[in-house]
């Protein structure tokens, strides 16, 4: 073949691949030792090529470690059928090493070839050269190339996608086994586990979607990249695609809390005065968010401002509801957060779902109350005989169906004067008999 012809072929396997140059040339030099091994070599013998790229010469070798006396086995030379069974054993001080004459050479014979010659150094011979080789040789070549070149890509793809952990990137529906999904991300596949699918999402083959890459692991077959749908940064990526704030580095998302399928909130900060944080990510007429939103099969979105103030932070992380009043608890990391009446069920939200992310969000622990509770547990402590406690403003709804002090007051007096009564016929009933 001619040599232009070679090296483009060379250059097109790894521009294909994405493996370096050298590391094919590498490949192929391994490959040609093989092949030498097989029909010209001994049996033991360690074999190494150069091959010049630009000329196209091939220069074979016979590599030799060098030892000496102190590091032998006291036995005798191994024969040229023992070598082929004997196990690879690599010289040092403490493990001996059983010699062959094929794969060491004595420090005494090594010092005619190389003056400053020292024990564990390597001593390499030419040896003729011989480019027609046997179809048994030939396949051996090439089974180590295929070998090589898919280990070689293997490692590649595992590097370029473990620097790639913790991104997003677009994906397409390969195929579903039961729960799991297949997804083909570029170079390799990825696997979605039913954990990382976000709950009452279905997939169909060719749907393109995108993903979050959760983990990447070595595996016998190559890289093993775990994608995730349910993972909270999942959010804070997409918007940072969305959001060209978020991605200079003018608005900064501080914190997220995720409920995958039904809500999220986020919390997000600007410096940069002028720069209103939650308009960014809102977008004009909620062109941003609701991108966003799209993508994640229309899972609702609270954006809030993020504060330094505690007290002003978990009133906005309670968002959309009123809050009037934060009372915070430093040492127990707790608030009580106080609404108005008709605001209590969107503070709680459906199944507690919004005081609960609002908890994960400021990572404190929040307790929600009404005015009217309020009020009701000061009245809960007053002593009930009181003339100022007072039923509240006619206006308020009294929880719980309270009863007025004075109605409290008659039904004692009812019961009181029952009781007498009932005392009054024992005795009479008694001094008839």
């Amino acid at each position: 073949m001619d040599q232009k012809q070679f090296m483009s072929a060379v250059s097109q396997i790894a521009e294909e691949k994405g493996i370096p140059q050298n590391q094919i040339i590498e490949t192929l030099e391994m490959a040609i030792a093989a092949a030498y091994k097989k029909d010209y070599g001994k049996k033991g013998q360690n074999i190494k090529v150069k091959f010049d790229a630009k000329t196209g010469e091939i220069k074979v070798y016979q590599v030799f470690l060098v030892i000496d006396k102190d590091m032998l086995k006291e036995e005798a030379p191994v024969s040229e059928e023992e070598a082929e069974f004997e196990k690879e054993e690599e010289a040092s001080e403490d493990k001996k090493i059983r010699f062959n004459p094929y794969k060491y050479m004595m420090i005494e014979e090594a010092k005619k070839i190389k003056k400053d010659a020292k024990p564990n150094d390597e001593i390499q011979i030419k040896l003729e050269t011989h480019t027609d080789f046997g179809r048994i040789a030939a396949q051996t070549a090439k089974q180590v190339i295929i070998q090589r070149l898919r280990e070689a890509e293997r490692e590649v793809i595992f590097g370029e996608y473990k620097d790639k952990e913790g991104e997003v990137v677009s994906a397409i529906v390969q195929r579903i086994e039961g729960k799991t999904v297949f997804l083909d991300i570029g170079r390799a596949a990825g696997i979605l586990y039913p954990e990382e699918q976000i709950p009452g999402e279905r997939f169909f083959i060719g749907q393109r979607l995108r993903v979050y890459i959760l983990k990447v692991d070595k595996s016998p077959k190559g890289a093993e990249i775990i994608l995730s749908r349910a993972y909270p940064k999942l959010v804070s990526r997409l918007f940072a695609i969305e959001v060209p704030e978020i991605s200079t580095g003018a608005v900064q998302i501080k914190s997220i809390a995720r409920e995958p399928g039904s809500r999220t909130k986020i919390a997000v900060w600007s410096e940069e005065e002028g720069i209103d944080p939650v308009g960014s990510c809102v977008g004009q007429k909620g062109s941003r968010v609701q991108t966003v939103i799209n993508e994640l099969s229309g899972e609702k979105i609270d954006i809030i401002e993020w504060n330094e103030n505690m007290d002003k932070y978990i009133a906005n992380a309670l968002s959309p509801a009123k809050v009037l009043d934060v009372e915070i608890d430093g040492n127990k990391r707790s608030a009580s957060v106080i609404v108005p009446e008709d605001q209590i069920s969107l503070a709680i939200g459906q199944r507690g779902q919004n005081v609960r992310l609002a908890a994960k969000l400021t990572g404190w622990k929040i307790d929600v109350k009404s005015e009217q509770m309020i009020r009701e547990g000061k009245k809960e402590k007053k002593p009930a005989e009181s003339e100022s406690i007072q039923a509240g403003p006619p206006n308020s709804k009294s929880v719980g169906g309270e009863k007025k002090p004075k109605k409290i007051k008659k039904a004692k007096t009812k019961k009181l004067s029952s009781a007498k009564a009932m005392e009054g016929k024992d005795d009479h009933d008694n001094k008839k008999s």
